[in-house]
């Protein structure tokens, strides 16, 4: 059998790639790996594998994580996990990283792990703000995203009001073969009725009163790129048969218009509710359903990455001050903070932490400046309270602390009125 440099094997890998002892020791690495972590092949051998990828003085599964070595060395097993790596200037990047049971001619056992970084080619250009974390729910949904980015089939997104679906949605046009096109986004509940065929359709000069010009529709400008439709359930089903035979056939005509038009778009849509209960209700139609949900992808809410309040925190404090010096939250704050269960989810955090920003004294943050009603504040447990109740108790106590006006509850929950409204009626509080 012929004998192979271990170096020429692990440079033809085309991902990073790098072959660990049983001690941590890095024994070998491809250049796609130096390159990512700054350093040259030679530097990095020898050196300890949780120093080079975590910047961190202990193995990874001391931390928590889910550890390819510790599988491998302690229970025979090679498995697929999702970790949060450093480069050499400290930016963290998400990764996907695929264990391999390597063994020498003399049977020595090897950790080879092979890394997928799930940001490749796209960058930070997705807005950190949100596309910040480490909760095992938070790497689980970038990877999905990654995922599903490579597909050219429609994506719809499922999510609570808040939790970044927007942001969703540019990380997978990034990382598309569409990125180098247009992102268009229309808010299909911002959109009234009468205007809602123009807006995605266009309208030709005079095809009704007050088109004084041409006007191209935003399938028409999302042309070779994505169109996001956020409150994708808002559609008025009177329009729903028309955007059905568009994504249908890719052909469309404006508003008043005689010529057919024909546009390549990649849909991505988003919605708070789940369309299939809309159908049963007749609200929605089922064969548009399925043309919108060729893959479906679930967003987790913020209670569910509690681990990433911290982090999320300090950037959003950071990127609300601007060229001032940021403001810092004492641990009782960030202690009230973990413990809230966020019904507005990030968004809510970001204007929770807005207004506390500009009350605070000293540049730090107090439990008692942040204004958490306390009926909405529960204890990590188990056996906690269905969100329905919890978000019930806090309309009803943002609804004492703002006196009634509906406007500034929708502000304070990071909602339209439109959709505090419905919540409003679902529960009783109207």
């Amino acid at each position: 059998m012929p004998q192979f440099e271990l170096q020429d094997l692990i440079d033809a890998n085309d991902q990073p790639f790098v072959v660990i002892d049983r001690d941590y020791r890095i024994v070998a690495a491809n250049q796609r790996y130096a390159e990512a972590y700054g350093a040259s092949s030679d530097a990095i051998a020898g050196r300890h594998c949780y120093a080079v990828s975590h910047h961190s003085t202990r193995p990874c599964h001391e931390n928590g994580e889910h550890c390819p070595h510790q599988a491998l060395f302690e229970d025979g097993e090679a498995v697929e996990v999702l970790h949060t790596h450093f480069h050499a200037d400290d930016q963290p990047e998400r990764t996907r990283i695929r264990g391999h049971l390597l063994r020498d001619a003399n049977g020595e056992r090897y950790l080879g792990e092979q890394l997928f970084p799930l940001e490749a080619d796209a960058g930070t250009d997705c807005d950190a703000m949100q596309m910040v974390g480490q909760s095992p729910a938070f790497l689980s949904c970038v990877d999905n995203l990654a995922r599903v980015a490579d597909s050219e089939a429609s994506i719809l997104l499922y999510g609570e009001s808040g939790v970044g679906k927007e942001l969703a949605a540019r990380f997978i046009h990034a990382r598309s073969a569409r990125a180098g096109s247009a992102f268009i986004v229309i808010n299909c509940a911002a959109v009234p009725e009468t205007l809602f065929e123009s807006e995605l359709f266009g309208h030709e000069r005079g095809a009704f009163s007050g088109s004084s010009g041409l006007k191209k529709g935003l399938f028409e400008l999302a042309d070779g790129g994505t169109l996001f439709l956020d409150e994708v359930a808002e559609i008025p089903l009177s329009l729903q048969a028309k955007l059905l035979r568009v994504l249908e056939s890719g052909e469309f005509r404006r508003v008043g218009g005689t010529h057919t038009l024909k546009a390549d778009v990649r849909l991505v849509s988003a919605t708070n509710r789940r369309l299939l209960d809309e159908v049963d209700e007749k609200r929605f139609r089922l064969d548009l359903y399925y043309r919108l949900a060729g893959i479906d992808v679930d967003l987790p809410p913020l209670r569910q990455r509690r681990e990433d309040i911290p982090a999320l925190a300090k950037l959003l404090l950071k990127r609300l001050a601007g060229a001032r010096r940021a403001c810092q939250l004492d641990a009782a704050a960030l202690a009230a903070l973990q413990a809230y269960e966020f019904p507005g989810n990030v968004r809510e955090l970001r204007n929770l932490l807005q207004r506390a920003a500009l009350t605070c004294r000293n540049g730090v943050i107090r439990a008692a400046d942040l204004h958490l009603p306390a009926a909405a504040v529960v204890a990590v447990q188990p056996d906690a309270q269905p969100l329905a109740e919890v978000e019930r108790a806090h309309i009803r106590a943002l609804l004492d602390v703002h006196a009634g006006h509906r406007s500034r509850v929708a502000a304070a929950l990071g909602i339209t009125e439109r959709t505090l409204y419905r919540k409003l009626k679902r529960y009783g509080l109207s």
